[in-house]
């Protein structure tokens, strides 16, 4: 109850404040989410119920009727991330995901840093398309155990907790983030980067930041003697050699799919519904990687999560609080854009390092739309530097939940993660900036 009496008052502080700034009804918006940001911040309430409350907070105070609220809850994209939720759990059901990580260290040196990067990395990888969350839980054991020397055993550890943020950023459906500005694109009419497209957008971001962050974090215990690296490597099982088919088989659909205009126009296949299709599949008679009962593992209370956060966003549109936001900040017109680029970055990642990245996502996203306009050409690049600077929390335990397990090991103070998340945060803010101004400015054109 003291955390829920905390919430509210820091939503009245806030509503106190704004109405010196804002009309009264865009106020009132500021405070409940505040509310929401706190208690999912602090726990308050379960993360499901949390997000469940727009539908009755935004029509109680006359923000959005509920009829406009509840689509926000399922929107299409959303289906998207159920057929890669069923995937992820036919991977943790068949083990498959053992048998790759066993098989990537093996393409490491058998030295510190060697196992620094190999953590990273396929913490990356499979977090690329796979819960954050999840993996990090997977490999936290093969990371207290591959070693015990102390010092070695927390580069380890922090490595495969920022390996499975930074995973995150290279599919649409790695991160939470990625999704909402999908899902964002579609509301406000802007197209949406294919599957394909957005890996070919992200990728140097990803290949450079495992590139740094490793390294950083090797420095100083690349002489450290560590144990076995993994276990033995056994034949794929009949259900792990199913699932690598219709893994590979999407992959392929996801890859015809990518329109290379003006030469190549693509399948035209719905790539919300291939995921859906892919994860359906596995119920089928003849595969029955799943079962129905395999389905209550998935996390309902993160598609609610979705759902408040696109009504976040609406509401910000509909009561117009993202153009008086963005009009006060106005000053950007006045910079070069890489520098409003770089600026955005910086304030989007030290801002996601005390808040959810979803929710500051879904608010960030339609006041960023409004800098220089829906339609400008920079807006999709402001847009897409926000989506990907929302998933830079190395700082804190509370900033993600990757941070949050691996400080559950016991080994990591708070100090050791904020000093090396620190630094590794500026050195992302400065890569996404060079890279949108660089390489998506030309792209995305």
């Amino acid at each position: 109850m003291k955390k829920i009496v905390t919430a509210l008052l820091l939503a009245i502080v806030v509503w106190g404040v704004s109405i010196l700034f804002f009309t009264p009804i865009q106020a009132v918006l500021l405070g409940i989410v505040t509310l929401l940001v706190v208690m999912w911040t602090n726990h308050a309430l379960p993360l499901g119920v949390v997000s469940l409350l727009p539908i009755l907070l935004f029509p109680a105070f006359d923000i959005m009727p509920l009829k406009s609220v509840t689509p926000n809850y399922s929107k299409s994209i959303i289906f998207l991330f159920l057929g890669g939720f069923m995937l992820a759990i036919a991977m943790q059901k068949s083990h498959l995901h053992v048998q790759l990580s066993n098989r990537l260290l093996r393409l490491f040196p058998s030295t510190a840093r060697g196992i620094i990067y190999a953590m990273a990395i396929i913490s990356a990888l499979l977090s690329s398309i796979l819960s954050n969350t999840t993996i990090t839980l997977m490999l936290l054991p093969i990371g207290l155990f591959i070693t015990e020397n102390k010092k070695l055993k927390v580069r380890i550890l922090l490595a495969i907790a920022y390996g499975a943020s930074i995973g995150g950023i290279l599919t649409p459906i790695g991160t939470p983030p990625n999704l909402l500005l999908m899902g964002y694109l579609d509301s406000i009419g802007l197209a949406s980067p294919t599957f394909t497209e957005w890996m070919a957008l992200t990728s140097p971001v990803v290949f450079v930041m495992l590139l740094f962050m490793p390294w950083f974090l090797s420095l100083g215990v690349r002489d450290e003697p560590i144990g076995s690296m993994v276990e033995l490597i056994e034949p794929f099982t009949k259900e792990q050699k199913k699932l690598l088919w219709i893994l590979g088989l999407l992959s392929l659909l996801l890859v015809l799919n990518t329109p290379i205009k003006p030469w190549y126009p693509g399948l035209g296949l719905n790539e919300k519904g291939l995921l859906l299709a892919a994860g359906l599949l596995l119920f089928m008679p003849g595969i029955e990687l799943i079962d129905w009962e395999d389905s209550r593992a998935i996390p309902y209370e993160i598609i609610f999560l979705f759902g408040a956060g696109f009504s976040i966003a609406a509401a910000f549109g509909s009561t117009h609080l993202a153009e008086a936001i963005a009009h006060k900040l106005t000053v950007v017109h006045q910079f070069p854009i890489w520098l409003t680029l770089l600026v955005v970055a910086l304030a989007i990642s030290f801002s996601t390092e005390i808040t959810s990245n979803t929710a500051l996502t879904s608010i960030a996203l339609p006041v960023m739309a409004q800098l220089y306009g829906v339609q400008s050409h920079e807006t999709l690049l402001i847009l897409m530097v926000t989506t990907v600077a929302a998933s830079y929390a190395f700082m804190l335990p509370i900033a993600t939940p990757p941070n949050a397990i691996i400080m559950s090991s016991r080994i990591i103070e708070v100090k050791t993660m904020a000093t090396f998340g620190f630094l590794i945060d500026l050195f992302g803010v400065v890569v996404v900036a060079l890279a949108a101004w660089l390489i998506w400015q030309g792209a995305l054109g």
